[in-house]
């Protein structure tokens, strides 16, 4: 047995253990943590911050940022992991079938390796780490549990392996980690030509 071939029957057991401990009072609360079009509110507030923090030029310079690390968090999923590694999502593998507890009508597209949804959460986390500069002192575990949280949904729901979680959130902070310094470069320009 290789070592992918190891890797992927260990992904396979921990996504099995993961995704059999569920409960129905969890499935619906999994699958609104799973959706992002619950978290736009709080996408907002973050613009909020990112506004009061630098003022509105320095928001109306950090939406294009934002805008490309998260087309780079998002497309990047796809077009370099998703279509190169070709691997089928636990609720298309014909191995798993009938042992896959698959919260949410559909699954998805066929492949899952990364996961798009831990890319995304994690690259605006540890840019919001980036913009907040730690402060206030909560910021960190608050960013950080709620990128996993909505990491760990994708497992709980049945549509992604954890180590697709695991790799689209190093992937997504990497990005994040990117897209933050270029966001500090921007506002110490902004603020080297302010009057």
């Amino acid at each position: 047995m290789t070592l992918v071939d190891q890797l992927d029957a260990w992904d396979r057991a921990v996504f099995l253990l993961l995704n059999g401990a569920h409960t129905p009072w969890l499935d619906p609360v999994m699958l609104a943590v799973s959706d992002m079009l619950l978290w736009f509110p709080l996408y907002a507030f973050f613009l909020f911050v990112i506004q009061r923090r630098y003022g509105w030029k320095g928001l109306a310079w950090s939406v294009p940022v934002i805008a490309g690390m998260v087309l780079c968090s998002d497309k990047g999923s796809v077009l370099l992991f998703k279509e190169n590694f070709t691997r089928l999502r636990p609720c298309h593998q014909p191995a798993l079938e009938g042992l896959v507890h698959l919260v949410p009508e559909g699954c998805g597209g066929r492949f899952g390796f990364i996961s798009s949804h831990a890319s995304n959460h994690f690259a605006i986390a540890v840019f919001m780490i980036g913009a907040l500069r730690t402060r206030p002192r909560v910021v960190v575990p608050a960013l950080l549990f709620w990128a996993t949280l909505i990491a760990y949904s994708r497992v709980y729901l049945g549509v992604h392996y954890p180590g697709d979680v695991l790799v689209g959130a190093v992937y997504g902070s990497l990005t994040g980690l990117l897209f933050a310094a270029v966001q500090q470069r921007v506002m110490a320009t902004l603020s080297n030509f302010a009057p």
